[in-house]
């Protein structure tokens, strides 16, 4: 029986594939409390943009087979804080809508690894909508301090976003569609090949 020809990019191909293309552009990050809505704005956004999709959180229940909460409840807080660094700091993405964890902020080396991969923009939506999201779905993996609560993350958390981001959307004045468009248009020129007017998510 003759051998079977492997399949697949012969390994001059295969090597240009992982060489990134000269007109290669960054990734959008979004960063902000655990309900301002990353996951379903960075789904509509990459939609919106073409662009793949990639959620950190799911990425670490990928990764450790095992829902976030089970894995924050499993861990110290510094503990699972090294985790999701380490996991971000892996990341090598281009052409991608980074939707992160909520306490990603809390480790400089992990922010800094995402703001060399492109515009940072932070989802920011008032404590009361927040209080209101987490309390529909509480089993989101927050990774909460002894005797903390979310008033207390919102406060310890509030300008540490606001000092990583390069872009605030107010994501709580319009649906997910209208925050994607929103982001779009307030991106640098390089994100885009037009430059349309600013305009309001709840426009």
């Amino acid at each position: 029986m003759p051998p079977v020809a492997a399949s697949g990019p012969a390994p001059d191909a295969a090597a240009s594939l992982l060489t990134t293309p000269k007109d290669a552009l960054p990734c959008v990050i979004l960063i902000g409390m655990a309900g301002s809505g990353k996951s379903t704005i960075g789904a509509r956004l990459a939609q919106e943009m073409g662009w793949a999709l990639l959620d950190s959180d799911a990425l670490m229940e990928a990764l450790y087979g095992c829902r976030l909460q089970d894995l924050t409840d499993a861990l110290t807080r510094d503990a699972f804080l090294d985790v999701e660094c380490t996991v971000i700091c892996a990341l090598r993405a281009q052409r991608t809508v980074i939707a992160t964890g909520g306490s990603v902020i809390y480790r400089e080396a992990a922010m800094k690894h995402l703001a060399s991969l492109g515009h940072i923009v932070h989802l920011d939506v008032p404590l009361p909508e927040i209080e209101r999201r987490i309390a529909r779905n509480p089993q989101r993996g927050l990774s909460l301090g002894p005797g903390q609560c979310v008033a207390d993350l919102h406060r310890e958390r509030a300008p540490l976003y606001a000092a990583w981001a390069n872009l605030r959307c107010d994501a709580a004045r319009g649906t997910p569609a209208r925050c994607a468009r929103w982001i779009m248009r307030n991106l640098p020129p390089e994100y885009r090949t037009e430059a349309p007017a600013p305009e309001a998510p709840g426009a």
